[in-house]
């Protein structure tokens, strides 16, 4: 028996529920586990055809726009040209199971209102009975279960309807796994204040990039950046809002970078840095002059309730002192990546540092001239 999986982008796609369960997909191969639950299904319950559908999180919270069932997993004669493909949840049998998330059987769907006869006008088929269960997790209905012309016999019955339940359940067991432990995955790698990753984190990804970029001839940039004055708002304003100002940061380089592949971290305390694969130190100057303009431009906290969140428009305090560094201009190629990762950090850090000394709010390029560091109005 050929199971049928949809491609990798949607089966993510549709795996990654985050607003109701606190995680995203482990990266397993889940469309493999779907493909056994249909296999075991069947041998228990011998069926023509079967299929696994699951709705799309996304739309599933957006009120205005009606949710869709996507075949993640299927077998069955045609059954190679659905997998990604969607079925209101409005539409026949599955959908209605769906909807009120209850078990259900069509024992003759010609004389049921609810079957929907398109899929098989689309495939050549020709659909007698279905039996088709809900898929729930943690009281929240995600997809369903069905199966499709029972052999062996005319009709499904009870019984095997009570056993595709027990198979919706395992499926629910091992989608809710799969959350559970991608969410612990994703701390381990996530510094929890800002949502950036952490210090481990990035550095095995910049000896991993130093490392590819060393066998294809390529760059890796590095911006590190550490907050100027930002004991004064821990001082005057209490460490609450200086949670926020980290927090707030973090927000502003991840939309000065949005739509890149740039690694961000929170290095520590109130350091960041940014991992720029493939990117010479120009670009990289460039992107970290946007970072000083930003965050010197920046009104911090804003917005809040002024009571649990302060409401203190902190501007003209916080600024930052940036540097620069790239593998092909700031440090010697010799060693191990680990060895070379761990000079290019060095080599961002100083040129920080200069900035620093130079009189904060400026961007120090590593290994350059004094003249090519940039401060606001120059």
């Amino acid at each position: 028996m050929r199971i049928n999986i949809a491609d990798i982008p949607t089966l993510t796609r549709l795996l990654n529920r985050k607003k109701k369960y606190g995680g995203t997909a482990y990266e397993v191969n889940l469309g493999m586990i779907l493909g056994e639950i249909l296999t075991w299904a069947n041998r228990l319950v011998p069926s023509e055809a079967g299929s696994i559908l699951l709705d799309d999180p996304l739309l599933k919270w957006d009120r205005s726009c009606r949710e869709q069932l996507y075949f993640a997993a299927c077998y069955g004669k045609g059954s190679r040209a659905l997998p990604g493909n969607a079925l209101s949840e409005a539409c026949g049998i599955a959908g209605e199971t769906y909807r009120k998330g209850r078990p259900y059987i069509s024992k003759d769907v010609k004389k049921d209102s609810k079957f929907y006869p398109e899929i098989d006008k689309r495939l050549g088929g020709r659909t007698r009975s279905i039996i088709c269960a809900p898929i729930v997790i943690g009281g929240s209905k995600i997809g369903v279960i069905e199966l499709i012309n029972r052999k062996g016999r005319q009709n499904y019955d009870d019984y095997d309807l009570a056993l595709l339940e027990i198979f919706a359940g395992y499926t629910a067991t091992l989608i809710h796994n799969a959350l559970i432990g991608r969410r612990f995955e994703e701390l381990s790698k996530k510094d929890t204040l800002t949502d950036l990753y952490n210090d481990r984190y990035f550095f095995n990804n910049l000896v991993k990039e130093v490392g590819s970029a060393e066998k294809r001839g390529g760059d890796v940039s590095i911006i590190f950046l550490d907050l100027d004055r930002f004991k004064e708002v821990n001082d005057t304003h209490g460490h609450l809002a200086g949670s926020l100002v980290l927090k707030e940061v973090a927000d502003l380089l991840k939309g000065i970078f949005a739509g890149t592949k740039a690694v961000l971290s929170r290095y520590g305390g109130d350091e960041y840095v940014v991992v720029m694969a493939d990117a010479d130190i120009e670009e990289a100057a460039a992107y970290a002059e946007k970072i000083r303009a930003g965050i010197a431009g920046n009104v911090f906290l804003s917005s809040g309730d002024g009571v649990r969140v302060p409401r203190l428009c902190i501007k003209g305090i916080i600024t930052c002192s940036v540097g620069v560094a790239s593998l092909s201009r700031s440090v010697k190629a010799a060693g191990t990546s680990r060895d070379i990762a761990e000079s290019l950090i060095k080599a961002s850090d100083s040129a920080m540092y200069t900035a620093k000394e130079s009189g904060k709010n400026r961007v120090s390029i590593a290994k350059l001239r004094r003249s090519s560091e940039r401060k606001r109005g120059e």
